[in-house]
């Protein structure tokens, strides 16, 4: 039932053919295999079995054989293109076999159209159809790298003053050179410290009282001349 299906479509739609055969790829094994064509009675007018239904039940890759069983000098396989399938056209062979035991291996993917060599068997139906599965590759891709997990990150430890820490100092204040004119110098000792203003405001009141106390005298003096006389 398959096989007549598959042999309708092929001759009538050979693209869909191609692409059932392409998804029939994904089930097929990639082991080359060696295919007798006919099975006992080889190549021949009258097959027991019609020769594209054999080739309907089978499954053909790249690298597989086809061997051919025939009468050498009475007929022969010729590898052909599609025209001349259909027209059983034997004068123009892409390839011819005539040793009587031939073999024909598979040297690419798609479609393989086999005729005998005498035209009057290729009318009575001694032809041949094979789809060659096309090649499945394999990818294998590296494995991933595994991110390495990352430390926890770290707080920075408190400050705690100690008691027995010592006592931080601050760094020493920078000087004039001795020698340099810009500035008074430092090496002959510390400078004179200068005048405040509260020993300048007690020094005036003190000389404030003793000029109202001059002043009084003075004027009890002058009074007393006055009494005298």
């Amino acid at each position: 039932m398959f096989c007549d299906w598959y042999l309708g479509m092929c001759s009538k739609n050979f693209l869909g053919c191609l692409m059932i055969t392409t998804v029939m790829s994904l089930i097929s094994s990639s082991k080359a295999y060696k295919f007798y064509v006919g099975g006992r009675d080889g190549w021949v007018a009258n097959p027991k079995e019609n020769y594209n239904h054999w080739a309907g039940r089978n499954r053909f890759q790249v690298n597989d054989t086809l061997f051919f069983r025939y009468k050498k000098g009475s007929d022969s396989v010729l590898v052909v293109s599609k025209e001349d399938y259909f027209s059983c056209n034997i004068t123009n062979p892409i390839k011819s076999l005539t040793d009587g035991n031939s073999e024909f291996k598979f040297d690419r993917s798609g479609p393989f159209f086999f005729i005998s060599g005498n035209a009057n068997n290729c009318n009575k139906g001694q032809k041949l159809i094979v789809v060659v599965l096309a090649v499945r590759h394999k990818h294998h891709y590296p494995p991933l790298p595994t991110p390495s997990p990352s430390p926890p990150a770290m707080s920075p430890a408190p400050v705690i003053d100690s008691p027995l820490s010592p006592p931080v100092s601050s760094p020493p204040s920078e000087s004039p050179e001795a020698g340099d004119s810009d500035g008074p110098s430092m090496v002959d000792g510390p400078a004179a410290p200068a005048p405040s203003h509260k020993n300048w405001g007690s020094l005036t009141s003190e000389l404030s009282t003793w000029l109202v106390v001059g002043l009084s005298v003075g004027v009890s003096v002058v009074l007393g001349s006055f009494s005298v006389v």
